[in-house]
């Protein structure tokens, strides 16, 4: 019978795209960067679980090995052959159960004791020196509270390079998880307690997190920014945050009639801005977070749109429509009054 050779030909030529094609989804799946990965710490409590992963890990290979050697020993010694008698029935051996019970103990209990040191190494407690930041769980976005230095301010938290981190977490409303990968492991946040996360940051920059715990429908845009900066910049930060606003007179018009829009009431009361929202020396709301410096901040509405003019002009049309659930109403407003806002809210840094 004649060999189609042009089948065979385009058979080959399809496993080459195939393997080509597997070769490129695993060099994708393991380049980067990647933002929030546990295996890329940046201060001594993430260094701490990625070397309790990584012995876990080995043990995990040495486990692999040794039960895969075996099997594949059995199949290979012990396969069915022509002329091969049928091998003999055995019932029970002593030595064999009591290896294959101890073994797993033994192993289980090398993994469990760096395990359960780790825990209690990094329990939350932090030294007398360290910076204290309570850390507010709503839905859907985080705030944080700087006792030391009387600072609110929300989605992103800064911190200096080589203090000690105290972070005193609860929840406004329903359960949440703060979660920093790069920084530590996650913490559930829960109403009415006070869970406790201590880190000091080795590394500068801006690490990524978010929510770990299904809080609603917008949990998934409840997105967190820990910025670590040299103590010089920190303070510097400090310095910008606890300046008062520039007074409206001092505005220009458009900004001016932008503060006259955030404090202007209106119907129904709930759709004003100040009812909600907090700026030094304007309004005192706590139910959104506080907007005294927005300007200084790189994202809004829980990290999920750009601060500058595009992103705040996207949320003050249709918060809902940004981020599902949103607890801000849509207000419908005219493209006059966001014009007024954005220029308001802008001269907020």
């Amino acid at each position: 019978m004649p060999i189609d050779h042009s089948r065979k030909s385009r058979s080959s030529r399809l496993q080459r795209v195939f393997s080509g094609a597997l070769a490129g989804l695993a060099g994708a799946a393991c380049s980067g960067p990647y933002p929030q990965s546990t295996l890329d710490p940046v201060s001594e409590f993430g260094a701490a679980i990625d070397n309790l992963f990584v012995g876990i890990f080995w043990w995990a290979v040495v486990v692999f090995v040794v039960v895969e050697g075996l099997l594949l020993f059995t199949i290979i010694k012990f396969r069915a052959q022509p002329g091969r008698p049928k091998p003999k029935f055995i019932h029970g051996h002593t030595l064999l159960e009591i290896t294959w019970t101890l073994a797993p103990a033994v192993i289980l209990v090398l993994i469990a004791v760096p395990t359960i040191r780790t825990i209690f190494e990094h329990d939350g407690s932090a030294p007398e020196n360290a910076l204290v930041v309570e850390v507010v769980g709503h839905q859907w976005w985080w705030e944080y509270r700087y006792p030391e230095y009387g600072i609110v301010t929300a989605t992103e938290m800064h911190i200096p390079r080589g203090r000690p981190i105290a972070l005193e977490m609860t929840s406004a409303d329903v359960i949440h998880s703060f979660w920093i990968p790069r920084l530590g492991g996650k913490r559930d946040v829960l109403m009415g307690r006070v869970s406790r996360l201590a880190f000091t940051a080795d590394s500068s920059g801006r690490f990524l997190g978010q929510c770990a715990e299904f809080c609603g429908e917008s949990h998934a845009n409840m997105r967190a920014t820990v910025v670590v900066e040299e103590l010089a910049e920190f303070e510097a930060w400090v310095a910008g945050q606890t300046t008062t606003p520039s007074p409206i007179d001092s505005l220009s018009p458009l900004e001016r009639r932008g503060a006259e829009e955030f404090t202007r009431v209106r119907d129904p009361a709930s759709n004003s801005c100040m009812v909600c929202h907090a700026v030094a020396g304007v309004s005192f709301g706590v139910l959104g977070p506080n907007l005294t410096h927005l300007a200084s901040r790189r994202t809004i509405a829980g990290g999920i749109l750009e601060s500058g003019e595009e992103g705040l002009r996207r949320w003050l049309r249709d918060p809902p429509g940004a981020k599902p659930g949103s607890l801000m109403p849509r207000i419908d407003l005219t493209e006059e009054e966001i014009d007024a806002l954005v220029a308001y809210l802008r001269a907020l840094d």
